[in-house]
């Protein structure tokens, strides 16, 4: 496996956890059902990779271009079958955001990052936000300067 693919699939599925794009569902916990308007010959990549490092756990795509996804998720809004949104427009996310669809996250072990020398982790919530905070996020430099620092 890419080396490169598999921190990259990593690091999507940190930020997707840490942006909080969980939906309830009904899903088995061996599945998880992912909405995406990823192009669908890069899907089979992420799928194996994903696999191979999560074993048991099996991705159902259901991917369609971003107004159909979106419409989607709206019509669920109050009984969503995704549990994993992933790769639609900004636009789409503000607008889903906007109707509360999006529920707040922090992973696990957080806090306990600094205790096993991680030292650069900050986790911020911007509860006045919602998803828009992405804006207030690379509208700063602190995000810059972070990438950077490694």
């Amino acid at each position: 496996m890419n080396t490169n693919l598999t921190k990259f699939l990593k690091g999507i599925s940190m930020s997707v956890a840490a942006i909080g794009l969980f939906a309830a569902s009904s899903a088995s916990a061996a599945e998880l059902t992912v909405y995406t308007a990823v192009e669908a010959d890069e899907l089979a990549g992420f799928k194996k990779a994903f696999e191979s490092d999560n074993p048991g756990i099996t991705i159902n795509w259901i991917r369609d271009s971003t107004g159909i996804v979106t419409s989607k998720l709206m019509a669920e809004k109050n009984n969503p079958k995704a549990d994993v949104v992933w790769g639609l427009a900004a636009t789409s996310l503000m607008l889903l955001g906007n109707e509360g669809y999006f529920q707040g996250y922090a992973p696990a072990g957080l806090d306990k990052l600094e205790q096993l020398g991680h030292k650069n982790v900050r986790f911020t919530v911007h509860e006045d936000k919602a998803h828009d905070a992405w804006i207030r996020v690379y509208a700063g430099d602190d995000l810059y300067k972070w990438f950077l620092s490694f």
